[in-house]
């Protein structure tokens, strides 16, 4: 029997918040019900365009009584509350990275989203990427033994504005995140972070105190390693590759280009157009797979939505990668 459209409430309109507006909208399982942000406008414009109704009051998407499951797609010290706000109406979250900066907050939320039971999904929607899954499939099936070494190369074209900067958390919360949960998606049990960052050409990391490169590496229990590679530019596009190695092989994640065609000539051969150059087009296939898999864990099926713990665990290594670049030292952790 089919379901309803899953009616959601989307809090924040930024650039995420319009990616989300548009998958829910172009969903069949998803219906916008009500769009939220303090700047009213950008509510309406985004209800113009997707349905719904626009308000400023985010109070009205956990009172309306038509709405079915909540995104969070505001400002990260908003995150927290509004996840609290969601648990105790018994709605349905899916809540972009990271939980909170202050894993003291997290931990404090962490107890009532254990006990109430209302499905908090976290949005790291790189587990969702089509490329990335099909190796994490291949590798938990055994096809190159057992994991040894685990490499992610993640590079932004461009350093963001000094401002984000001063409140982003830091290279290790707001980028390295990311690849901290795809590490763990293949690793889960990482016991020790070791992390070495540098200030080599953006003005606004220096000014705020933060890292524009970083490599970071990690030890599973197994004694398997991740390394994970960072830059805060890359003049050849969004740089994002994943290698999984093993004794019985390797599986590698290439770049996308912007094009398939290639020219060869006296001047240079098999010359390529440059990979893609911003992560929305880079992971639209993997917000719109993250929005299909929140929507099941959502109507209480099977799912494989990263959950607050995961949020948790990934902040935990944020903080240890930070604390090690910072006094040069090896950090163990629990994720417990």
């Amino acid at each position: 029997m089919p379901h309803a459209p899953l009616r959601f409430g989307l809090i924040g309109t930024g650039r995420i918040g319009q990616v989300h507006a548009e998958n829910i909208a172009a969903n069949p399982d998803t219906a916008l019900a009500w769009v939220a942000d303090p700047f009213v406008d950008g509510a309406r414009r985004v209800a113009d365009r997707f349905g719904g109704r626009a308000t400023a009051d985010t109070d009205e998407v956990f009172t309306a009584g038509d709405v079915d499951a909540v995104l969070i797609a505001s400002p990260t010290p908003t995150h927290v509350d509004l996840i609290e706000r969601a648990v105790d109406a018994g709605i349905p979250v899916l809540c972009e990275k990271p939980i909170d900066l202050d894993i003291a907050r997290v931990d404090r939320l962490r107890p009532k989203v254990a006990a109430a039971g209302i499905p908090v999904a976290l949005g790291f929607n790189r587990r969702f990427d089509p490329a990335f899954a099909e190796v994490r499939a291949r590798v938990a099936a055994g096809e190159i033994g057992a994991l040894e070494q685990l490499t992610i190369i993640s590079r932004d074209p461009s350093a963001p504005p000094a401002d984000y900067i001063a409140v982003s958390g830091g290279i290790f919360r707001d980028m390295t995140i990311h690849d901290f949960d795809m590490a763990r998606s293949f690793l889960p049990d990482i016991v020790e972070v070791s992390a070495v960052g540098s200030r080599t050409f953006d003005d606004g990391a220096s000014e705020h105190g933060d890292f524009d490169t970083a490599v970071v590496t990690l030890r599973a229990a197994s004694g398997a390693l991740v390394t994970i590679v960072n830059s805060r530019h890359s003049a050849v596009g969004y740089d994002q590759r994943l290698e999984a190695f093993g004794g019985n092989g390797t599986l590698q994640v290439a770049n996308r280009s912007t094009s398939l065609v290639s020219l060869s000539t006296g001047d240079g051969v098999e010359t390529r157009a440059p990979y893609e150059d911003f992560f929305l087009q880079r992971y639209a296939e993997a917000y719109a797979a993250e929005l299909g898999e929140f929507v099941r864990l959502a109507r209480g099926e099977t799912a494989s939505s990263p959950t607050f713990e995961d949020g948790r665990a990934a902040l935990i290594l944020a903080d240890a990668a930070q604390r090690s670049a910072t006094e040069r030292v090896a950090v163990e952790v629990s994720l417990a």
